[in-house]
């Protein structure tokens, strides 16, 4: 027994090797964050970029490989994260997976639902995880917010309203905001609620991007009743990140970049004037800032994919997970490219 116990503790220690797909803005992340923990080896990177690479290669001193399936072949890797266009999610993450190799693909599972339902039907097929990169589930403010909302400090939810805005990528050429920005507000609800969606519908327009919507409005309505609001563009000076959520106690509003949580309680009240005690609403009443052990969440999400892949247990944002938040995304983006 002894012996088994030590052999268990040395196989939960044991270091994995990792690549990463991709070395743009979220790729240099993902880098870095691997290249920090202890229990992981940062292997190689792929991209076909090599001024990308050299920078990543140069500063790491790793190997670097402009194929993805020579690093693959070259290398003895545990895991792979798929940092790359999303329009090269499917091809990429088919062949990773087809190598029997773990994979974590960043948002939006794939370009199309059918590309997400054959990722996951081969990740199931050859025994491997595959998980997605919802970040903001590894958000400590998202995660204050849920515990929350389970322990009822708002009672009843009546809405979400989720705002993600800010300047114009230049990098992000393939998609608009719905397919880029609507998934990550998309998984939040459904994180949230965990509630099934009965309808959705989306005006959109597009301003400075070449293809595809660069402001989207989105409203859902859930099972349970409550009213989803989704408000994304690539067209304001200042970045916002914010989720505000009504229930008949008051209103609590998470900021996702500075990880702070307010609850603004309602006070319940009778109007004092004659001609006003027909009304019976609600006024503002006190406000709590809640305390936040904060953390990064790409580092919060990258470091469960190792537990996980250590583990051989499902990853909390699974392609189920992707493929949901996906499906709707696209049903919305398509509403949005018949608009303009």
């Amino acid at each position: 027994m002894l012996k088994k116990a030590v052999l268990e503790m040395a196989e939960k220690a044991k270091i994995l090797r990792a690549g990463v797909i991709g070395a743009g803005n979220m790729g240099r992340n993902h880098i870095r964050v691997y290249s920090e923990m202890n229990n992981v080896k940062l292997a190689a990177i792929a991209d076909p970029d090599l001024d990308s690479l050299n920078r990543s290669t140069s500063l790491y001193s790793i190997n670097g490989y402009a194929d993805y399936r020579e690093m693959i072949d070259k290398e003895d890797l545990n895991f792979i994260s798929l940092v790359a266009p999303t329009c090269l999610h499917f091809p990429i993450a088919k062949e990773v997976l087809r190598r029997g190799i773990h994979i974590l693909v960043e948002k939006p599972l794939a370009s199309s639902v059918e590309e997400g339902r054959e990722l996951i039907a081969a990740a199931k097929k050859i025994g491997v995880i595959l998980g997605v990169g919802h970040v903001e589930r590894y958000n400590p403010v998202i995660n204050e917010l849920k515990k929350h909302l389970a322990t009822g400090t708002l009672g009843n939810v009546f809405q979400i309203t989720i705002r993600r805005i800010g300047p114009f990528p230049e990098r992000i050429k393939d998609v608009g905001v719905l397919l880029d920005l609507s998934t990550h507000d998309i998984d939040i609800l459904y994180y949230l609620t965990q509630a099934e969606i009965l309808n959705a519908r989306t005006e959109s327009a597009r301003y400075l991007h070449e293809k595809n919507e660069d402001l989207a409005v989105s409203t859902l309505r859930f099972a349970n009743g409550v009213i989803g609001v989704l408000i994304e563009n690539w067209l304001s000076p200042v970045k916002v990140r914010e989720v505000a959520v009504n229930g008949e106690r008051g209103m609590l509003v998470a900021d996702l970049l500075n990880q702070d949580l307010y609850f603004y309680e309602n006070n319940y009240s009778t109007g004092s004037w004659e001609s006003l005690n027909i009304f019976r609403g609600m006024s503002e009443g006190n406000m709590t800032r809640f305390y936040i052990a904060r953390g990064e969440p790409l580092r919060l999400e990258l470091a469960a994919f190792v537990e996980a892949v250590q583990k051989q247990q499902d990853f909390t944002a699974s392609g189920e997970d992707g493929l949901k938040a996906l499906t709707l995304a696209v049903r919305l983006s398509e509403s949005a490219q018949n608009q303009i």
